[in-house]
């Protein structure tokens, strides 16, 4: 984006979400924001609803400012409007729908740098886009007029380079960020369903994406006494719950809905389930191998392949949906939780590397 950095670099780092939802992309976006606002970059997040259960930033340095409007076509004149008064040094994204409408028209707005970060894998996410053949056309188009378009893994890197025609000098792989000691305080004290037996959790908004009907099809071949907690809303609660009931698995599955002290219920799992069907680099399965917990996930789930050989040996098994994952899940070893479980995460997910890391490449450091 050349033609847009005549500009002074003036204002903000502007960081534009739909909501304050619970997913991952969400909080992997407060996490940058606040790292950047740390650094004593000044910060503005712009919110198209101020919905969600997360909380709204107050530290200082950040400002936060609501559009009041849920769908993107309603908001855009007013974001343009914003972004053309805030002067921004950056824009920094995270949504696709998003992304691709702040490239299209960056010239209105004229940012600094335009960033572009890519929270899921691009072959199976935009597959199940409503116009999958449009939404790739839009991808190549757009995405390589970006400044810098952040992976979250190397896998993710290579289709954009190799599908997108992203230069390699405008993207980088960068790692979710996770604050492991945070994190493991509001685990204390962990949360288990009561009874015998082993516990599974699995985590997420109740979404196609996330593949727990796949869980619910193996559940009732697995021992009597195992029992799944499924943490998250969303519009698949109902036909979930008519699975579970049609499949007999009351008392053995459990959907409890969004949980403030998720991470206490992961915790106090003997494995973390992850059979999702399309993802970029899973905040929930990092954060469970954070708190010392095995995970069990697809190779759907992004970039967690890449990340197993750099766990201990048995931390994360990658397993195909069906047969393979069953065994995996009927293989799981129950874990002692009389003390608190070392961390499974390799050190480059911790929030301060990967903060620094987000910093240097707004900078301009080579990706």
């Amino acid at each position: 984006m050349a033609e847009t950095t005549d500009r002074p670099r003036t204002g903000p780092l502007v960081f534009v979400l739909p909501s304050l939802a619970g997913g991952g992309a969400e909080r992997v976006t407060l996490t940058l924001l606040k790292a950047a606002a740390a650094g004593g970059r000044p910060c503005l997040l712009l919110l198209l609803e101020d919905a969600g259960p997360l909380a709204v930033p107050r530290e200082p340095g950040i400002a936060v400012e609501v559009l009041g409007r849920r769908r993107l076509r309603a908001a855009w004149p007013a974001l343009i409007g914003r972004l053309r008064r805030a002067r921004p040094a950056a824009v920094v994204s995270s949504f696709g729908y998003i992304n691709l409408a702040l490239a299209a028209t960056a010239g209105l707005f004229r940012p600094g740098r335009l960033v572009l970060r890519e929270a899921n894998l691009p072959s199976l996410a935009l597959a199940n886009w409503p116009h999958p053949s449009v939404a790739r056309f839009l991808y190549r188009r757009l995405y390589r007029r970006a400044d810098l378009v952040l992976a979250t893994s190397a896998r993710m890197a290579a289709e954009f380079a190799r599908d997108f025609a992203v230069p390699a000098a405008r993207l980088a792989v960068l790692e979710n960020p996770v604050d492991a000691a945070a994190l493991r305080d509001r685990a204390r004290p962990v949360r288990r369903h009561p009874g015998p037996g082993r516990r599974f959790v699995a985590s997420g908004r109740l979404v196609r994406q996330k593949g727990f009907d796949r869980l619910l099809a193996l559940w009732p071949d697995l021992g009597p006494d195992d029992h799944l907690t499924i943490l998250g809303e969303g519009p698949e609660r109902a036909a979930l719950a008519r699975a579970i009931a049609a499949a007999g698995l009351d008392g053995r599955v459990s959907l409890p809905g969004w949980q403030a002290d998720a991470v206490a219920w992961v915790a106090g799992a003997d494995a973390f389930l992850m059979p999702s069907r399309w993802e970029g680099l899973p905040n929930a399965a990092l954060e469970a191998l954070a708190l010392g917990v095995p995970v069990i996930a697809t190779p759907e789930a992004g970039g967690l392949p890449e990340i197993a050989a750099d766990v201990p040996a048995g931390a994360l098994t990658i397993a195909a949906p069906g047969a393979a994952f069953a065994g995996a899940v009927a293989a799981a070893v129950p874990r002692d939780r009389s003390e608190d479980a070392a961390s499974l995460l390799p050190a480059r997910f911790d929030q301060s590397v990967v903060g620094a890391r987000f910093l240097a490449l707004l900078d301009g450091a080579t990706p």
